[in-house]
């Protein structure tokens, strides 16, 4: 994020931000004619939140039409790459026959969390979460959605800068590709078996509630897959190359949305019909989340200019605080914002070792110095990001799309209180406890 200012952040800002999320997390719950009211006019809402922030950095802030800027900008680049992957993924139809057993769902949870990291967290939620439906269709549950968030769209893709936003970022700021697969693949096969376990149990639980006969036909049934739509694989991996472009002239972008133009045009329709494509699902997440951009500049200002105060001299008090802020802001602004606070402490503690350095020079060197504090905030930033539905983008994605395809998915709060605090976090808290 760019320095907005040298004049104070207004705590009182926060608000408008603040009210974004209380309505996002309320509005589902109350009376239908009042859930009505938002699903009609949300759009509305997180526009105008929006704005009234936007015109107060424009007016009142030096520099705050600079920062405007950056935050639309990486709000386009945000939703091009979102919505690009969920174009190209609704044209890849996985033909499942057969209802899953247990094992054969950890299975697949497991081989989403790989190849998240390949085709990222947002290509691999996009590209898996309809089969995964239909595979469950007889029992699917909510902890089969939740748990598919947990590991697919947010812990899996902790190894590369594909993987997940936040480390692409870092990626661009100097730390090297293959340093994270390096230095947290213990931290990552740990808390992957241990969400995995716990949803073993679950789906064990709910296996058993099945008639005898029908846990008897489904242990029997042999998997049959089958893939339509394979020129889409095609277009997945030009928008996965596309992020190694240069930013200049919004080439990277073009690329990504000529993908998509093509994977829609060229993508048979019988296709789209048997996915129920819609564009409902990334027309909520784009609404939503310029609001969700908008509105927490003062959030990231705030914490750029008070971070230094909080006195972070501890990896697991960067992963804790990067996780907490990464489950109620979008992860990849907080990653940065982190980043940056630990060169600034770094330097405090060792000006020479920074003397004359910046960028992605200062990263290296810290990736050398304390290369414990930039595993903490990239595994905080990643992993906590399943905390909430707007932690990381695909969340609400896979959430929608469900949504459409009949399945009932918990709402805000009920996600928060009956999954993720419960269960992801005493995890989180472990891995946090036994690695750093």
């Amino acid at each position: 994020m760019i320095a907005s200012a040298v004049v104070e952040i207004p705590l009182w800002l926060i608000a408008p931000f603040a009210l974004l999320l209380l309505l996002i997390a309320t509005m589902p719950l109350t009376p239908p004619r009042l859930k009505h009211l938002w699903e009609h006019y949300y759009p509305h809402v997180a526009i105008a939140l929006g704005a009234a922030v936007a015109l107060y950095y424009v007016v009142r802030i030096p520099g705050g039409g600079g920062v405007l800027a950056h935050t639309l900008l990486e709000y386009f680049s945000f939703i091009v790459l979102i919505g690009s992957l969920f174009v190209v993924a609704g044209g890849i139809h996985i033909k499942v026959k057969g209802e899953a057993t247990p094992l054969v769902n950890v299975v697949f949870l497991t081989v989403g969390a790989v190849l998240a990291n390949f085709i990222g967290t947002t290509g691999a939620s996009m590209v898996l979460i309809r089969p995964w439906i239909r595979m469950n269709k007889i029992r699917i549950s909510a902890f089969h959605i939740v748990f598919f968030i947990f590991i697919v769209s947010n812990v899996g893709g902790a190894l590369t800068p594909i993987g997940d936003p936040p480390l692409f970022l870092g990626y661009l700021r100097g730390v090297p590709f293959f340093w994270l697969i390096e230095h947290v693949m213990a931290e990552w096969v740990v808390t992957l078996v241990l969400v995995l376990t716990v949803f073993y149990v679950f789906d064990w639980r709910s296996f058993e509630r099945m008639p005898r006969r029908m846990q008897h036909a489904a242990a029997q049934s042999a998997e049959t897959w089958r893939c339509d739509g394979l020129i889409n694989v095609l277009f997945l991996g030009a928008i996965i190359g596309a992020v190694f472009l240069p930013a200049r002239f919004f080439l990277r972008e073009a690329v990504m949305i000529a993908a998509a133009v093509a994977s829609y045009r060229l993508t048979p329709k019988q296709v789209h019909e048997e996915n129920a494509f819609t564009f409902a699902p990334i027309k909520e997440v784009a609404f939503l989340f310029i609001g969700i951009f908008a509105t927490m500049m003062p959030a990231l200002g705030y914490l750029e200019q008070h971070g230094a105060e909080f006195g972070f001299n501890r990896p697991v008090q960067y992963y804790f605080a990067s996780g907490i802020l990464s489950a109620v802001l979008d992860n990849a602004p907080t990653y940065v914002n982190f980043l940056q606070l630990a060169q600034t402490t770094a330097v405090a503690g060792n000006p020479t070792a920074f003397a004359g350095l910046s960028g992605a020079e200062a990263t290296r060197v810290l990736l050398t110095t304390h290369p414990l504090v930039v595993v903490a905030v990239s595994l905080g930033s990643v992993f906590f990001g399943a905390m909430t539905y707007i932690g990381n983008g695909p969340n609400f994605m896979v959430k929608s799309i469900a949504h459409d395809a009949g399945v009932h998915c918990p709402s805000f709060f009920g996600y928060v209180f009956r999954f993720s605090l419960p269960i992801l976090l005493p995890i989180l808290a472990l891995v946090g406890w036994l690695f750093l």
